[in-house]
């Protein structure tokens, strides 16, 4: 089906006709998001929004999980300038999917949870697999969350929906994510990534101009999406530096409940 081009460790390339399929690549960590895959999947999109034989891009996970969030075992506390350049790699991402002139799909089997989920949420067409799971997931760590989720999740689920989420964190079945408008359509188990090259292949024969035109005009209305990227970046970058997230990756470590004191 598909003509391998290059394999970095943590994002495989391979070319599907005119589309361009991108697969997170740690499945011991169920594709966590590491500083090292951020920069190769910013790095991979950019590449493929340039690129005129690609009109559509997929991004999916290696194995049977999408993505389960940022890699916890690589965050620790630090001054917010440090965790600011992390923050902005990771944005990196989403700006390539927001800027870029193509349509993203994202193809998702198994969790999608915390940057997993935003990375979902980023994308112009989520396709999930019947069993596959969603979650934002950031409070457990004492995070609020990064990767856009402040304005895709608004306007995939509105801003009511998108504040209860946040807040209150809570794992949603794929027809939960569907009817939340988290997810844009349902797959059988195993054939996300097939049912979205079945729609890649789609958009793919459509004219590139307009479908171009239509993600700028869409994000025109939004309130200033540039904006909240960086104030994302600015608010998360403060929240690595407090007890409550060194007590939060510690918890993670330890398997046991976080204990929060606001500060």
């Amino acid at each position: 089906m598909a003509e391998a081009i290059a394999e970095p460790d943590c994002v495989l390339i391979e070319d599907s006709g005119p589309v361009r399929i991108l697969t997170l690549n740690r499945p011991r960590t169920r594709n966590a998001i590491d500083l090292v895959l951020r920069v190769v999947l910013a790095e991979a999109i950019e590449d493929a929004m340039a690129d005129e034989l690609v009109r559509v891009v997929i991004l999916t996970g290696h194995g049977r999980t999408f993505c389960s969030g940022g890699d916890i075992s690589t965050m620790k506390r630090q001054p917010a300038e440090a965790s600011a350049d992390r923050l902005a790699a990771a944005q990196r991402v989403i700006r390539a999917i927001w800027r870029g002139p193509k349509p993203v799909l994202a193809a998702v089997e198994g969790f999608a949870v915390g940057a997993g989920a935003a990375l979902a949420c980023a994308c112009d067409r989520v396709v999930a697999a019947s069993d596959a799971t969603f979650s934002t997931a950031f409070t457990g760590v004492g995070l609020s969350g990064d990767m856009g989720i402040f304005a895709s999740l608004s306007a995939r689920a509105g801003a009511g929906a998108a504040k209860q989420l946040l807040l209150l964190p809570r794992r949603l079945s794929a027809t939960e994510a569907l009817q939340l408008g988290l997810a844009d359509a349902i797959a059988e188990p195993g054939e996300a990534l097939g049912a979205a090259i079945a729609d890649a292949e789609v958009l793919a024969a459509g004219p590139p101009l307009a479908l171009a035109g239509i993600k700028s005009m869409l994000s025109r209305w939004q309130a200033s999406p540039e904006e909240l990227l960086d104030a994302e970046i600015e608010l998360g970058a403060a929240l690595m530096d407090t007890d409550d997230f060194a007590e939060g990756t510690a918890a993670f470590a330890q398997r046991r409940t976080p204990v929060f004191r606001g500060r």
